[in-house]
């Protein structure tokens, strides 16, 4: 494998979910699982398609709770094809490789161009031999399209040959074992009509609940002359093509498929709008050639890229999966980000906070994908606000999973697959989704300069989310501090009090800390915008002289708990009991889910000291360490410099690393303590999905926030890249393995900044442009760089000088 081709060898059932998730197709629109094209769903293949933004719900009662979930849309299958010699059996992978007829078996994703490729040979029963190669892209160019070309070559025989090429609506969603005894009967069926002409076909179906309208129209053509016959029921149609072949001599099929649903803008019917596009499309190659400059725009615009080929692999490919669910086509929709990609059906293709850490590489390089991921928080301000309001709360309280209205759709309850009990969720309790919203439109504030998003939407946004928690935090005169009860932090180990029945924990360290820099950061935002804007939001929110004094009180005041020289991950953490961490690990080996085991032994990890991703150690990453520093002092918390250190060694520990993004977030913290541990952890973080990690999860869908994450690392921790005060701060930690690491970024109305860091020099340049000129900090250096110039400074051996802000 080389930098740009996942690449996988034989035929192997066992891996195959995994190799469809990570050999998923997509273009921010809609995306495609990397599944053979002849399977259907069953306990090896898995070919779901889903259509960013549409969902369906449906409700069932589960241990005495009513469980209303709602589901990212399986939607139909436009991949079906496959093929026989005349009067022989259908192709099918997996019997051949049972029967010992499959020969030779070759997958490839070619990640700079966006096309998987499938090369193949097998012999039928009659003994006949075919060579098969069949390339597919999920078009980046146009949104709607995606096309399929099979090319076909009888080795050792002369004949006919019959292609069956279908459309499958009757599809659910079953892509996850757990869910499978939930309803995922999401579509109904429109009665089969004639498309009028013979290489057509269409299926059109309507979510049940939502009642969103989609088709899929496809086109299948022969390089030689078919005989055509046409199969038709609710749900399915097909085309049998019968093809006369000679020995050795090539055929080739190619399928054009178009996708629109009834929430498209500029179209009369949806399903006569996608017969229309595949009537006009181009053949494959016309579409590949379209779809291949597409990409090549995209990475220029992505260049991040290092001088070690294996994480540079890794790394592209993180790149290429984050760039088919969020594209340039994303920003004509109203879409969230799924935690799981546009990959699979786990967290049912919910919206959680993974904006944290996939809007800092897009912010510095498409912001217009991360303003149009922001206004999909702004359009569901109101139901925020509603959800406060039913709380009992002034302000805007974000759910803690979102999907289609902004509503909360975390599930009441949760089944432990290791004890096969359904369990009560709390992770509803979650609140500090709304501190990550707030944090997010100002980073991207930060970043862009973008003052017209703060004034018309991004202010309010934070302003109401400052609201939301200045009210949620409640004065205890007995300390002189606010506090906020009841929450849960990141860690999710944590949900309650032992031998308590409420759910909630009091005064998460991570949730109070980051209520107090936002609250700080709403009152800077406020002071930003034009006065007229300023004097009609506060007229509009009713913001009052008394509201904002409250925000600066609570900023000071609020209560962060400490214990034993470190912060405390919530209060009452200290009288936990400290976990038989050895002991554990010799009995189960892998104890990522040592909530499920626990359980499952009728115990809890909220009795003892172990967190699935320590809340504490993700304000490290969250905040740099002097903004940590700045917030803990306007509390009144004077503290020497050995506060952090003692706190990382504190939790490192006492960390299972049940969340992908715990390894993560633990390289990031150690890269400027231990950059030989960080290293072996980015690597480890690197691993998550390519080598399934947490055990089948990937087959599910891809963790998109830790991919995202490991490629933000190399660009803010590595490179030491960050945006404050309208400046760009540079303070690079390159770890020994790596000796250059080069980045291209849009900056301020620069679409060309080139950035190359080695062990001993960092070079900025600026390519020529109208733009202003824009200013460097690194170390005591404050530097301006014009348009068209360039700047370059020795480095120490290994790092740089320390940041001056």
């Amino acid at each position: 494998m080389n930098r740009w081709i996942l690449a996988y060898g034989g035929y192997d059932p066992a891996s195959e979910g995994l190799r469809e998730a990570l050999c998923t197709l997509g273009n921010g629109y809609f995306a495609v699982r990397g599944a053979a094209a002849e399977s259907s769903a069953d306990e090896v293949h898995y070919p779901g398609t889903y259509v960013a933004g549409c969902y369906d719900r449906s409700s069932i009662e589960v241990t005495g709770y009513r469980a209303d979930n709602v589901d990212l849309v399986n939607a139909p299958n436009w991949l079906p094809l496959t093929f026989r010699a005349a009067e022989g059996e259908w192709f099918d992978v997996d019997q051949a490789f049972a029967e010992g007829r499959l020969l030779s078996y070759e997958q490839q994703l070619d990640l700079r161009r966006g096309v998987l490729t499938r090369l193949l040979r097998f012999r039928d029963t009659a003994g006949r031999t075919c060579r098969v190669a069949q390339r597919r892209i999920v078009s980046m160019e146009d949104p709607h399209l995606a096309a399929m070309e099979t090319t076909i070559v009888p080795e050792d025989w002369s004949g006919t040959i019959e292609v069956r090429s279908a459309l499958d609506g009757r599809v659910a969603n079953m892509g996850v074992a757990r869910y499978r005894n939930l309803p995922g009967e999401h579509l109904t069926h429109d009665k089969p009509t004639e498309p009028g002409d013979p290489e057509s076909s269409w299926v059109k179906t309507t979510t049940i609940s939502s009642g969103i309208g989609i088709a899929v129209a496809a086109r299948t053509r022969s390089s030689d002359p078919a005989e055509r016959s046409r199969y038709s029921e609710p749900g399915w149609t097909a085309q049998d093509l019968r093809i006369e072949v000679e020995e050795g001599r090539t055929v080739t099929v190619e399928k054009v498929a178009a996708m629109y649903t009834s929430r498209d803008r500029a179209i009369e019917e949806y399903g006569e709008a996608a017969l229309a596009a595949v009537r006009r499309a181009d053949g494959f190659d016309a579409l590949l050639e379209r779809h291949e400059l597409a990409w090549a725009h995209l990475w220029r615009r992505a260049q991040l890229s290092v001088d070690h080929p294996d994480v540079q692999r890794v790394l592209n490919l993180h790149i290429f999966h984050l760039l088919q669910t969020v594209s340039p086509h994303t920003v004509e929709l109203d879409v969230g980000v799924p935690a799981r990609g546009l990959h699979g059906e786990a967290y049912r293709g919910h919206v959680f906070w993974d904006e944290l850490f996939i809007l800092p590489f897009l912010t510095t390089r498409f912001p217009e994908i991360a303003r149009a991921l922001l206004m999909y928080r702004c359009r569901r301000l109101p139901e925020a606000r509603r959800a406060a309001a039913a709380a009992g709360r002034r302000g805007a309280m974000y759910p803690w999973q979102s999907a289609a209205d902004g509503r909360e759709e975390t599930q009441l309850v949760h089944l432990n697959p290791r004890s096969g009990r359904w369990l009560p969720d709390h992770s509803h309790l979650q609140r500090h989704v709304g501190l990550t919203i707030a944090h997010n439109v100002w980073r991207f504030h930060e970043a862009t300069g973008d003052t017209e998003f703060l004034a018309e939407y991004g202010g309010e946004i934070i302003l109401e989310i400052a609201r939301y928690f200045a009210d949620l935090a409640d004065y205890d005169r007995s300390i002189d501090r606010y506090r906020i009860r009841g929450v849960m932090g990141p860690d999710e180990y944590h949900d309650a009090y032992p031998g308590r029945e409420e759910p909630g924990l009091d005064d998460n360290a991570y949730t109070n800390v980051l209520t107090a820099w936002v609250l700080r950061r709403a009152l800077e935002a406020l002071a930003l915008l034009p006065e007229d804007r300023r004097a009609e939001l506060r007229e509009r929110l009713a913001l009052t002289c008394e509201e904002i004094t409250r925000f600066e009180d609570v900023s000071r005041r609020m209560h962060v708990p400490f214990h034993d020289g470190v912060i405390s991950q919530f209060e009452g953490y200290d009288e936990l009991e400290e976990l038989d961490w050895a002991g554990y690990r010799e009995r189960y080996g892998d104890i990522r889910r040592l909530d499920r085991i626990l359980e499952a032994e009728g115990d809890s990890p909220n009795r003892y000291k172990a967190s699935k991703q320590a809340d504490v150690l993700m304000l490290f990453y969250v905040l740099s360490p002097q903004e940590l520093d700045d917030v803990l002092q306007h509390l009144g918390h004077e503290h020497g410099p050995e506060l952090f250190a003692r706190t990382i060694a504190y939790y490192l520990p006492r960390t299972c690393h049940g969340s992908t993004l715990s390894s993560l977030v633990h390289a990031w913290i150690l890269a400027s303590t231990d950059g030989d541990e960080a290293w072996d952890v980015f690597l480890e973080a690197l691993g998550c999905d390519m080598e399934d990690a947490q055990h089948g999860t990937t087959a599910e869908g891809v963790h998109l926030g830790a991919m995202a994450g490991t490629v933000d690392l190399v660009q803010r921790c590595y490179a030491g890249l960050s945006t404050r005060g309208g400046t760009l701060h540079l303070d690079p930690r390159l770890p020994s393995a790596i000796g250059e690491l080069r980045l291209g970024l849009r900056y301020r109305g620069h679409w060309g900044i080139d950035l190359s860091c080695h062990q001993d020099r960092l070079r900025v340049s600026l390519r020529p442009g109208v733009a202003l000129p824009i200013r460097i900090a690194f170390g005591a250096e404050d530097v301006l760089i014009q348009p068209g110039a360039s700047w370059e400074t020795p480095l120490q051996r290994g790092r740089a000088a320390p940041d001056a802000g």
